[in-house]
């Protein structure tokens, strides 16, 4: 562990100095503060402190984020830092981590899922309407190939047009102009920063299925440092783990992005792990969705680990207090959904989205 120094107390007891990476944005501090605190409360003697860094994502704001071509967009300043031990954690939204993380880092913690739906908060002259109430031709903002490919065969009437930025910086652009009739987020964001009120309409499944990981946070670690992957399992939600997995399973099965439209809705219920996945073309008029389901033993107990095997790693994440009979299951139902799915054609619409994509 890279410990900056140690502090002694005036009843003498000695504290180890944490430092938390996180992006600046006030939403990204936000998420960081609140797993902060669960681990303050955790390890009292322990100084955290909290270092944060803009990254490529947050700098380049006039691209679509599908458009950039890079696949650590809101990473890899953070995971610079890890690796340079200027950090010891970092705190993410786990939806911005790729399925295949660098060398020596992992996912020690995925933390009790939010809201991972997506939500339409209208420009304020629409107060009171929905998507299917808004007149034709309204634009809708969206960054998300997911979202407006999914949106445009559910609400046909509606136009859809790239809107970057964060939080504060996107309502405000729905706010203060009239480009947009309405914009949709994650929820979970929404309800962090304390802005539910904006939300008029929370997306089902059956109008826009989320993105992987949508919704959940994670604490990325060096491997090789097991006394701080110890120190942040406890904070792993198990459902959330188990369905988390399952789901950056099947993104890495179809070898997605955020470059192509892939979508998920995951349930743990009655020692059940249910998942939905689907692929859709650019303009939502071809897609693919299948749903499986696998079940594992809720009486299992995680088994203890003496060390932590890259190799067996399941799509980044070391949940050290989930049951690894669980963990297998969840990944295996993550492959075979994907394997349906590309028996299906999901491999050819997947390709076509992205040649189109990268034209356009």
């Amino acid at each position: 562990m890279s410990v900056k120094t140690n502090l002694q107390d005036s009843d003498g007891r000695v504290s180890r100095v944490i430092r938390v990476g996180t992006r600046k944005s006030q939403l990204a501090r936000i998420q960081t503060d609140s797993v902060v605190e669960k681990l303050k409360e955790l390890y009292p003697d322990v100084l955290f402190e909290i270092v944060a860094m803009s990254t490529t994502g947050d700098k380049i704001l006039d691209t679509a984020l599908s458009k950039i071509g890079e696949k650590s967009l809101f990473t890899k300043e953070l995971e610079n830092a890890l690796e340079k031990n200027e950090v010891d954690l970092v705190v993410h939204s786990l939806k911005d981590l790729p399925t295949v993380l660098p060398a020596g880092f992992t996912i020690g913690a995925v933390l009790k899922r939010e809201n991972p739906h997506d939500a339409v908060v209208l420009h304020p002259k629409n107060k009171g309407k929905r998507l299917d109430s808004l007149s034709n031709k309204s634009v809708i903002g969206t960054s998300s190939l997911r979202r407006a490919a999914q949106l445009k065969k559910r609400f046909p009437h509606l136009e859809f047009k790239d809107i970057r930025g964060n939080l504060n910086t996107r309502l405000k652009k729905l706010d203060e102009n009239n480009d947009f009739s309405a914009i949709i987020l994650a929820a979970a964001g929404l309800k962090r920063m304390g802005w539910e009120n904006r939300i008029s309409q929370i997306l089902g499944p059956e109008d826009c299925m989320y993105a992987v990981g949508q919704g959940a946070l994670a604490v990325e670690v060096r491997a090789r440092d097991l006394d701080i992957l110890e120190m942040v399992s406890v904070l792993n939600d198990s459902d959330t783990a188990l369905s988390c997995i399952a789901e950056r399973a099947f993104l890495k099965h179809l070898e997605g992005g955020c470059s192509v439209p892939v979508a998920v809705h995951s349930e743990v219920k009655n020692s059940q792990l249910y998942l939905t996945g689907a692929v859709y073309s650019l303009d939502g008029s071809d897609s693919l969705k299948e749903t499986m389901q696998t079940s594992f033993n809720p009486d299992t107990q995680a088994e203890e680990q003496e060390k932590v095997d890259e190799k067996v790693q399941r799509v980044g994440i070391t949940a050290l207090k989930v049951a690894e009979a669980a963990q297998d299951a969840a990944m295996k139902l993550g492959v075979d959904l994907g394997n349906l799915l590309l028996s299906k054609g999901a491999k050819e619409i997947l390709t076509v989205a992205r040649q189109l994509n990268d034209a356009r």
